[in-house]
């Protein structure tokens, strides 16, 4: 076990492996003691500390990062890249789900619509939908946000010439 070992150390996690390989080394010989029929539930014990030790790692990873942007932020408010400032579409992600959802909700929507009132039903159950979506996508500025870049482009190409 010395080879994958000393890779390991190389990233600095030498105390936490030297704990994983007594684990393990407690396992195997808990398993020679008391036999294979052991055997599964000792490696599921043996792969839950491993899990345990993995999870408390992610979870300082992520409260390091997390303190550096907040550091960051703190240091430089202008350095955070946000999605709309990365040339993203801001709020993409909500915007899509809640078209799909509105659509999947629509089926059963479009079907009591019809069965209650017939087609007048169905075009007020799509208006709905619709107005909803439009509402929707006025509150997040999705309808406007073209025409503004548009206008704010054209104003000032107009301060350029």
């Amino acid at each position: 076990m010395p080879g994958p070992a000393r890779a390991r150390n190389v990233t600095g996690m030498e105390a936490r492996d030297h704990e994983i390989e007594k684990e393990l080394a407690a396992t195997l010989q808990a398993r020679r003691e008391l036999g294979p029929e052991y055997e599964s539930a000792l490696i599921d014990s043996f792969l839950e500390k491993v899990e345990q030790r993995l999870d408390t790692t992610l979870d300082r990873r992520v409260r390091r990062h997390l303190a550096e942007q907040q550091v960051t932020a703190a240091r430089d408010p202008r350095s955070i890249r946000t999605p709309s400032a990365a040339g993203a579409p801001s709020g993409f992600g909500e915007g899509f789900g809640f078209g799909v959802v509105s659509l999947v909700l629509a089926v059963p929507l479009s079907a009591i619509g019809v069965v209650n009132a017939g087609i007048e039903g169905l075009v007020v159950a799509w208006m709905g939908i619709v107005g909803v979506n439009a509402v929707h996508a006025a509150r997040s500025g999705g309808l406007f946000r073209r025409r503004e870049r548009r206008a704010a482009s054209a104003s000032a190409s107009e301060w350029n010439d």
